[in-house]
C-alpha cells in the first residue's frame, strides 16, 4: 500500500465517526440510551486512535486534499456535544426549564469553543474544558444524581470552557502520559461496560467510571499546580 493510500485510509477511518454518530442518534430518537452510548463509545475509541495514525502516516503531506482537523471537529461536535445534549434533555435527567438551559448552554458554548484558535496549549493539552459532554452525560446516566447536581455540573463546566484551566489530552499530553493513557483506556472500557449492562446500579463499572473521570477531569489542573521539576 502506498503512503498516499495509507494516509487516505486514516481519513476514511475518521469519517466512520459520522456513521457511528448517526447510529447513536437513531437510538437516541428511540430512547434506547444504552445502545446510543455504545455507539458513542465506539466513536470515542475511533477518535482516540485516528490522531496517532494521522501523525504516523503524515496525512497533511500524503492526503492533503482532505482537512483531517476539520473532519475531526465536525464529528466531535456531533458525538461529543450535539447527541449527548439531546440525550440529557430527552431523557428527563434535567426536567422542565433545566433541560432547556442545558441544551442551550452546551450547544452554544461548545460551538464557540470548537472555533476558538486558542483551544490547544503548547504541551498539546486543552485550554479550558474541551467539551467532552459525551463523557459527562454517560457518567450522569450511570450514576443518576439529583438534577441540581447535574445542572450545576453543566453550568460549571460550560464556564470552565473559557477559563485558563488546563485539561489533558490523554494521548498527546506527554506529562503523566504513562498514567493518563491507561486511565483513558480504562474509562472507555468502563463506559462500554456500563452501557452494555444498561447502567445497572449494581455494576462495578460505575465506580470505574467515577475514578477515571475524576483523574481525566483534574489531571491537567493538577499539572498547572505541580511544577514540572517535581516529576521523576
Amino acid at each position: 500500500m502506498t503512503k498516499e493510500m495509507k494516509a487516505l485510509s486514516v481519513h476514511l477511518l475518521t469519517a466512520t465517526g459520522a456513521v457511528f454518530a448517526m447510529l447513536a442518534l437513531l437510538e437516541a430518537v428511540n430512547e434506547d440510551w444504552p445502545m446510543m452510548f455504545l455507539w458513542l463509545v465506539v466513536a470515542f475509541a475511533v477518535d482516540g486512535i485516528d490522531g496517532p495514525l494521522a501523525r504516523k502516516y503524515d496525512v497533511k503531506t500524503h492526503a492533503a486534499t482532505f482537512d483531517g482537523v476539520l473532519l475531526d471537529l465536525i464529528i466531535d461536535y456531533l458525538t461529543y456535544v450535539f447527541i449527548p445534549a439531546f440525550a440529557l434533555f430527552e431523557s428527563g435527567l434535567l426536567p422542565g426549564w433545566t433541560g432547556w438551559f442545558a441544551i442551550i448552554i452546551i450547544t452554544f458554548a461548545s460551538a464557540m469553543y470548537f472555533a476558538d484558535t486558542r483551544m490547544k496549549t503548547k504541551d498539546n493539552s486543552f485550554s479550558g474544558f474541551p467539551g467532552c459532554w459525551n463523557m459527562l452525560v454517560l457518567v450522569l446516566f450511570a450514576t443518576d444524581p439529583n438534577y441540581w447536581v447535574t445542572l450545576t455540573l453543566v453550568a460549571v463546566l460550560s464556564v470552565a470552557m473559557f477559563l485558563p484551566l488546563k485539561f489533558i489530552h490523554p494521548v498527546r499530553t506527554e506529562r503523566w502520559r504513562s498514567v493518563s493513557l491507561p486511565m483513558a483506556l480504562g474509562w472507555t472500557f468502563f463506559a462500554g461496560w456500563a452501557a452494555w449492562v444498561a447502567f445497572d446500579p449494581q455494576s462495578w463499572a460505575h465506580w470505574g467510571l467515577i475514578v477515571t473521570s475524576i483523574y481525566l477531569l483534574f489531571a491537567g489542573i493538577a499539572q498547572q499546580v505541580i511544577p514540572v521539576k517535581n516529576e521523576n
